[in-house]
């Protein structure tokens, strides 16, 4: 049956990241029909997944911390970094092997047991930098390629609109008790040994989502310990990419959650060393201004701006005319919804960050 590939209509409506992801699953589900769903949002920079998680008919998300070790851990099928470099964004399991399922690791250890028969994934990206992720399941009939497409065609639209919740809210209260680095400390089991009070203040500020206890009295969120797996993965050679994944808090800052694998006696290795901390300035600059869809040279001049550069010495740094200078600059007035440079420079570099004392970059 051939189906529209137009996009799904009234998403644009959505006043939040989970109820654009409830909105897109609900008009998909009319269009392509499944049994369950996990829509994720996800570190463009990293592909890491991030605040906010959206599970449908799956439980609250208990197999979330099994899903993601294989994800990161095995060797699988359409695995999402790969699926994010593809042609097309979007995979069938059944689709890719063949209508072997059981090719996949993931098919064999997790999907099977939980009454999977197929799962469509797919990487919603804009150019090479992806924004989120679906994975839709159906218990009894396969995925076919028509719908796999359908599927795929919304991969950009729904970026698009992922992306511009990345955005500064309207106003944010300035904080001066910027609180220190929280860490904590995995076995090379993956399980959590220790922790320290900071890191738990940090946890504590993190939106609900899938999480899962700990020896140490803590829920740890599936963004936190899929931070620490991507360590062992870089560590064990499987992936190169960084461990490293910002988070939105309830209050509508940024955490930086970084991990990396420590190395024992003998050069074998220890634990994973995980970090939650504010952003350094700087940190979320691209972040920020890809919310806004600003190209690199209109992120490069708004640097130059933040600076204190005058036009002239803008015009002069990049080669080109001082009428073009202004009206790139008013076109990132536009785009940003200012109407004055300092109200630019505060929107982009300073309103996300944890204390009126950060600036932009030097």
């Amino acid at each position: 049956m051939n189906r529209s590939r137009g996009a799904i209509p009234g998403l644009e409506r959505a006043a939040t990241a989970v109820e654009l992801f409830e909105r897109a699953s609900a008009g998909l589900r009319r269009l392509v029909p499944f049994d369950s769903a996990v829509w994720r949002a996800t570190d463009p920079e990293t592909g890491l997944i991030t605040a906010p998680m959206l599970v449908r008919n799956l439980g609250s998300g208990e197999g979330c911390a099994a899903y993601w070790e294989n994800e990161l851990l095995e060797e699988t099928v359409v695995p999402y970094r790969e699926l994010a470099r593809a042609a097309v964004p979007a995979a069938g399991l059944r689709d890719s092997t063949g209508d072997l399922p059981a090719r996949s690791a993931r098919y064999r250890r997790l999907l099977r047991g939980w009454g999977m028969h197929d799962e469509l994934r797919a990487v919603l990206r804009i150019g090479d930098r992806p924004w989120g992720l679906v994975s839709l399941f159906r218990d009894a009939e396969p995925f076919r390629p028509d719908e796999i497409a359908l599927v795929a065609d919304q991969s950009r639209p729904l970026a698009t609109l992922l992306r511009a919740f990345a955005r500064p809210p309207a106003s944010v209260s300035h904080r001066t008790d910027v609180p220190a680095p929280g860490l904590v400390l995995f076995d090379g089991a993956g399980e959590a040994m220790s922790i320290n009070d900071e890191a738990r203040q940090h946890l504590a500020s993190l939106p609900a989502g899938p999480s899962f206890p700990s020896p140490l009295g803590v829920r740890l969120p599936i963004w936190v310990i899929g931070t620490a797996l991507q360590a062992r993965a870089v560590a064990d050679g499987r992936d190169h990419g960084d461990a490293r994944v910002r988070i939105r808090t309830t209050d509508g800052r940024w955490l930086v959650c970084h991990a990396s694998c420590l190395t024992g006696p003998g050069g074998r290795p220890g634990p994973v060393a995980l970090v939650i901390e504010p952003p350094a300035p700087g940190d979320l600059a691209v972040l920020i201004a890809e919310s806004y869809g600003l190209t690199p040279r209109e992120l490069e001049i708004t640097q130059l701006v933040a600076r204190g550069m005058t036009t002239a010495e803008i015009a002069a740094t990049l080669f080109i005319t001082p009428h073009t200078v202004r009206d790139r600059i008013k076109t990132l007035f536009a785009k940003v919804g200012v109407s004055s440079r300092g109200e630019l420079v505060a929107r982009l570099f300073m309103e996300h960050y944890w204390a009126r004392g950060h600036v932009g970059p030097s």
